[in-house]
């Protein structure tokens, strides 16, 4: 890309500072004391700058920012913006990300990541490391590889998503979703998936309490549930489970296939047993 203005090793000061500026590239710079510095910007390229201030990134299109570091003071920091490539960073600030549509996140670490990536759509996360309550909160039509997520609440009412490779240690992950389907990872955490429809889980590990519960058309292939204990309630369920289930309470219906399950409790006043097809081996 050609850049019509280059800022190179400046120190950038004050509120609105390069607003409404296309097609320019800053690289080895910092933006302090002053907000909304790149707001309504176009074509941006940043290279291993620091950003000091709120709402650095507000209304912008076709963004690249690479080795560049937001501040926990820099909070708030990429909101409706279209086009967004994310790589190599540190994101100390929180809430960044909210309502961008078509987002790349790469090798990229987010060590505050509360309320982080909301409302985005057309998502691509690749190696990211993030710690901090409700990421990804309705986002929609992405994928995301190699995530490994310490904080409770993630993807509320997320739709149309691909997680794989993954590790979420993450109380109440995957609430009210749509569509969402989850492979080759580990997610640990209480009252996992409830209320949502249309969740599938692949060569999945598992430990929950009272998890996988309220659910529409749960699908669970080659999945192990480790430590999980009154599982399935009132959900409609087609699981294939590697090993043992601890108990299961409560299905709506379906079919449950275990090597074992330890403790089974169908409550006629509650459900219709017959709805359910138990199968184990032993």
């Amino acid at each position: 890309m050609e850049f019509e203005k280059e800022v190179i090793q400046q120190l950038l000061i004050g509120e609105r500072v390069l607003f409404g500026t296309d097609n320019v590239r800053v690289v080895d710079s910092v933006f302090d004391a002053g907000e909304s510095p790149l707001k309504e910007c176009n074509n941006i390229e940043i290279i291993k700058s620091v950003f000091k201030w709120k709402y650095p990134l507000w209304y912008c299109n076709n963004v690249l920012a690479e080795k560049t570091n937001l501040l926990d003071t820099a909070r708030a920091g990429i909101w409706y913006s279209n086009n967004v490539k994310v790589s190599n960073c540190i994101i100390e600030a929180p809430k960044t990300f909210r309502r961008c549509d078509t987002l790349e996140i790469s090798n990229t670490y987010i060590p505050r990541a509360d309320e982080t990536l909301w409302n985005c759509k057309n998502i691509k996360l690749n190696n990211v490391q993030a710690k901090g309550d409700y990421f990804g909160m309705n986002s929609s039509d992405g994928e995301i590889e190699n995530l490994s997520l310490d904080g409770n609440y993630p993807f509320d009412g997320a739709k149309y998503l691909l997680v794989k490779n993954s590790r979420l240690l993450s109380k109440d992950a995957f609430w009210n979703t749509d569509n969402v389907i989850v492979q080759d990872s580990f997610i640990l955490g209480e009252y996992l998936g409830w209320n949502s429809k249309n969740l599938t889980f692949v060569n999945c590990v598992i430990e929950s309490l009272q998890g996988l519960c309220y659910i529409q058309n749960l699908v669970m292939k080659n999945c192990r549930l480790i430590n999980t204990t009154l599982a399935f309630e009132y959900s409609t369920v087609d699981a294939q489970i590697e090993g043992d289930i601890d108990s299961v309470l409560n299905p709506s219906g379906g079919t449950i296939k275990a090597e074992r399950i330890k403790e089974l409790i169908l409550e006629h006043d509650k459900i219709d047993p017959s709805q359910t097809t138990i199968i184990v081996k032993g």
